[in-house]
């Protein structure tokens, strides 16, 4: 266990901590501090995307589908097992999103000319556009949050956050 916070420096997790020492003393809550708050955060940033993104007429989820194809480069083509590999989705839950991209124009899909059963999943102009202003929009969103830390704690958890989730995927 961490030393104890400040209470006025105390989060939610310390709380947990603190019950789980008092009735488990013998339990290391060292993963839990992490995760916990890992967690945590993960919850409250993904709630602050949502509101950002609301003004756009997108979701996280459709954001992410959008900005996979963005960061593809052009002609921002993907088929859609690519798109639900790299997001880790089911094909059905990419078809949703898929469906709801296309009719507001922000996607299209077309044959495959490679692949006479296969899709390919294209931004349109409009896509473009839009994902160009979204993606400052949450990018903005994150440096707020991240201002707390300043640029070289920043850059440390970056780095910290990045040793643990390698290790965590091994």
């Amino acid at each position: 266990m961490s030393a104890r916070p400040e209470p006025d420096h105390a989060d939610p997790v310390d709380a947990i901590i603190e019950q789980w020492a008092r009735v488990r003393p013998d339990l290391d809550t060292a993963g839990m501090e992490v995760f916990g708050r890992v967690y945590r955060l993960a919850r409250a940033m993904g709630d602050r995307h949502e509101r950002v993104y609301a003004p756009f007429g997108i979701s996280r989820g459709e954001f992410d589908v959008l900005a996979t194809l963005r960061r593809a480069g052009e002609p921002y083509t993907l088929s859609p097992r690519q798109l639900s590999a790299t997001l880790m989705l089911t094909t059905g839950g990419m078809t949703g999103r898929l469906d709801k991209l296309e009719r507001a124009g922000l996607l299209r899909r077309s044959p495959d000319p490679h692949d006479r059963r296969g899709l390919q999943v294209t931004l349109t102009e409009e896509g473009l556009r839009l994902i160009d202003e979204a993606v400052v929009a949450g990018v903005t969103e994150q440096s707020r949050a991240l201002a707390a830390l300043g640029p070289e704690r920043s850059a440390l958890l970056a780095d910290l956050l990045r040793d643990l989730l390698l290790a965590t995927e091994r």
